[in-house]
């Protein structure tokens, strides 16, 4: 999937209009996403330019296996403005939970002196990955609705 837009890449601010006991302890920035944009690919963002392409290899394959890891700041520089000095890097995991555990765990936390920001790169997967993601979460949405239909004939 090509797409020519980034602006789901652009960082957003975070949520001041929440009531407090809804707040929590950090700030968050709200989003919602769909089955469609969560992907295995993710864009890396704020990485200082010093070489740290090993660092954050490593930093990364403590979630799960990393199918690939590649500094694509010349791309991204042509499509949209990047923050000075730093790089950015295309990840691709081996499975959707991994990167979804990664880009909670480590977006808007600090690495050698720069601030990570890491979004979803659905554009950068094939119709085939996205094909078998879809078929994925409608097996999983089959399986969780018939255990539920089950458990509800058991308690009535």
């Amino acid at each position: 999937m090509d797409s020519t837009t980034t602006d789901h890449h652009k960082q957003m601010k975070y949520c001041t209009t929440r009531l407090p006991y809804r707040q929590g302890r950090e700030l968050k920035a709200v989003k919602v996403y769909t089955v469609a944009s969560e992907s295995r690919h993710l864009l890396v963002f704020g990485v200082p330019r010093i070489n740290l392409q090993g660092n954050l290899k490593a930093k990364l394959q403590c979630f799960g296996k990393l199918q690939s890891c590649a500094c694509i700041t010349s791309e991204m520089a042509t499509k949209m403005e990047l923050e000075a000095f730093t790089d950015v890097f295309a990840v691709q995991f081996e499975r959707h939970e991994v990167a979804r555990r990664a880009k909670r765990q480590l977006d808007a936390k600090h690495f050698y002196g720069g601030t990570l920001h890491i979004s979803y790169a659905p554009e950068r997967e094939t119709q085939q990955e996205l094909r078998e993601k879809l078929l994925k979460r409608s097996q999983e949405v089959a399986i969780r609705t018939r255990r539920n239909h089950t458990d509800y004939k058991d308690k009535g």
